[in-house]
């Protein structure tokens, strides 16, 4: 059986269980642009005052969460 007919066959058994074929495009963590972007970012993130208005903001709204 062909690659083709064994994944056509997979996904027509998932449908009749009941589930949905979902493709999901996610960023590749290996490209060299996203590991600069992630540097960048966590670079700025270290340098945020951590008493400033938008980390007080955050642990206002995350409360209630915490129990």
């Amino acid at each position: 059986m062909a690659v083709r007919d064994r994944v056509g066959a997979h996904r027509d058994r998932m449908r009749e269980q009941g589930f949905r074929l979902v493709q999901v495009w996610v960023p590749d963590v290996r490209s060299e642009s996203f590991v600069a972007e992630a540097h960048r970012q966590s670079l700025a993130v270290a340098r945020v005052d951590d008493a400033g208005d938008d980390q007080a903001f955050v642990e206002a709204v995350s409360a209630p969460w915490e129990d």
